[in-house]
């Protein structure tokens, strides 16, 4: 007698040991308490993501194997030329954690808001240790860039409280993302304090964090809504974006996308390019620019790579 297949939501992904709740979706406030599954997938493949709806067959009391996975409404994941990483999946908004130590990067930044844009997911920007008076005016005038082109930015200090962040999650289903040492798992226990993440001292020395979340995990949040933690991150490649679709993941292109003279226009030296005029012009932030021609040039390379050429 064949045993029908239970649905539930992965909560958590470490290798190829998934944690599944069977319990109902976890953004709606309504869903009864935790029903966790410890499950592994059917066959050597290992494509799954946490958030992912997926139908289980169990086979122990609190074991089962995953036989099926139902449509993503979005994927966010990162590549490059020989390997892919999923994040998490059917996801509403993605939240970048920086802080005013150690420093952060930019470019990083604009990663996540491209791949972000490529999945037509809201973006929040939280600037964590804003406490520190000395560093806070540095940390602005990075971020000041994606401010101008109107993606939030909340300031807050996750050990005197976030309570500015709460409404911005409310009914969201949100994954922290940014680079180590930013302070996402600490977030993650003022947000949800049963997480208990662990969490580590910076390294002064290497102006770096330390790696403290080792797998991918989602926690549902008083009111409706999820929050996924995530590994910190110092490279999220986009080998997987169209090269040519690139531009439009960056929102300041968009009015002069097609003005060009040139309709193959690069956007490099080419003679009426409408989109080098907007950066002249200051219309377009020349930083960003460059982001952009950083990771063509990288998606391009890692193509180029995988091609064997």
């Amino acid at each position: 007698m064949s045993v029908a297949p239970l649905t539930g939501v992965v909560t958590a992904a470490f290798g190829r040991h998934y944690e599944v709740d069977l319990s109902g979706d976890p953004a709606d406030p309504q869903t009864p308490s935790l029903q966790l599954l410890h499950c592994y997938p059917r066959g050597k493949r290992s494509a799954y993501a946490c958030g992912d709806v997926v139908e289980v067959t169990r086979t122990a009391p609190d074991q089962g194997v995953i036989a099926r996975l139902q449509p993503r409404g979005s994927l966010l994941w990162r590549s490059d030329a020989f390997r892919e990483k999923l994040i998490a999946s059917n996801l509403s908004q993605v939240v970048v954690v920086v802080a005013t130590e150690p420093g952060f990067s930019d470019l990083l930044i604009s990663r996540c808001i491209a791949a972000a844009e490529s999945q037509h997911l809201e973006t929040l920007i939280v600037l964590n240790k804003a406490d520190l008076p000395d560093k806070l005016p540095a940390a602005r005038e990075a971020l000041a860039p994606f401010a101008r082109l109107g993606y939030p930015i909340v300031e807050i200090s996750a050990h005197a409280g976030v309570d500015a962040l709460r409404p911005l999650l409310a009914g969201h289903r949100s994954i922290l993302v940014g680079q180590s040492g930013m302070g996402k798992s600490t977030l993650t226990n003022a947000l949800v304090p049963e997480a208990r993440a662990a969490t580590r001292e910076i390294s002064a020395v290497l102006d770096s964090g330390k790696h403290t979340t080792t797998l991918t995990r989602l926690y549902r949040l008083d009111g409706g809504g999820w929050l996924i933690d995530s590994p910190g991150l110092q490279a999220f490649g986009l080998a997987h974006l169209d090269p040519a679709e690139l531009p439009l993941q960056f929102v300041e292109f968009h009015d002069h996308l097609g003005r060009c003279r040139f309709r193959d226009c690069r956007h490099d030296a080419e003679p009426g390019c409408a989109l080098r005029a907007a950066v002249d012009a200051g219309a377009v932030e020349a930083r960003r620019f460059e982001h952009f021609r950083l990771i063509r040039a990288e998606i391009q390379e890692a193509r180029r790579q995988a091609q064997g050429w």
